[in-house]
């Protein structure tokens, strides 16, 4: 297959899209990650018994689908670029028709991609780094844009997200940043099998989303949403439990930016 380490994580993910996407009470359907899934060779069964994983990667779909198509919704003619993109397939779902899609991950996972997950005359895969500055140059809308960075700084160190924040004020004069977090304190305690099994480990984190500001004040804080408020939408009775703050800081969450 091709793929090492971090890698294999974007097939868990997918996996777990697909699986949603065909019980009886999904929240989103993803037909092109059932597609992919299909033709896969991969041995699922880690991810198939790997329950938190599945809840964390349905919980985020819900919450970023939801930011995402609001920001369509007043951006129709926008850029979006998806750091990290490995096999997401969010443009499937979310297409108006008219934005540009910018998918950016290392090149092994790029040309992985590009085998189930063919480019289209608005959707660009760029087989680059993160932290390498030149694929901010295959960018062309440079003023109405959107950046997600999903599934990914919980891997990096503090170094790499600053760089990466860094590398977008350094070539965009205006945008929007979804960046995922993980709390400290799950880098610590978080467990997921299956993401154990490919060799990767969580290494960083931060409390709240303004701390991101530190690391470039040119951009300013937002708001962080807790992807609990997916997790109520999938399992409302889950509501009785969620809001409790102790609960709610060991959550990932979505922390928005703007320049």
């Amino acid at each position: 297959m091709n793929l090492e380490g971090v890698e294999k994580t974007m097939l868990l993910t997918l996996f777990a899209k697909a699986k949603h996407s065909q019980q009886k009470n999904h929240k989103f359907y993803d037909s092109k990650a059932i597609e992919v899934i299909s033709k896969v060779d991969y041995n699922f069964s880690a991810a198939e018994k790997d329950k938190l994983m599945q809840l964390g990667t349905i919980a985020r779909t819900i919450v970023l689908d939801e930011m995402v198509g609001d920001y369509i919704k007043a951006h129709p003619d926008c850029a979006i670029v998806n750091i990290a993109s490995g096999m997401d397939t969010r443009f499937n779902r979310l297409d108006n028709c008219r934005i540009y899609w910018y998918n950016v991950d290392l090149e092994n996972s790029a040309h992985y991609r590009l085998k189930y997950i063919e480019d289209t005359d608005r959707v660009k895969t760029l087989a680059n780094s993160a932290m390498d500055p030149d694929w901010a140059e295959e960018i062309k809308i440079r003023n109405d844009i959107l950046f997600i960075i999903e599934g990914l700084t919980m891997y990096l160190t503090q170094k790499d997200v600053g760089d990466i924040l860094n590398i977008i004020d350094d070539n965009f004069e205006k945008c929007t940043v979804f960046m995922e977090i993980m709390p400290p304190i799950s880098v610590k305690n978080t467990k997921e099998e299956s993401v154990e099994e490919t060799n990767s480990k969580f290494i960083w984190g931060v409390e709240k989303g303004h701390e991101l500001t530190k690391f470039n004040n040119n951009f300013k804080w937002i708001k962080d949403v807790n992807l609990f408020d997916g997790v109520n939408v999938f399992k409302p009775h889950y509501r009785v439990v969620t809001w409790l703050p102790p609960l709610r800081k060991r959550m990932d969450y979505i922390a928005v930016l703007e320049k």
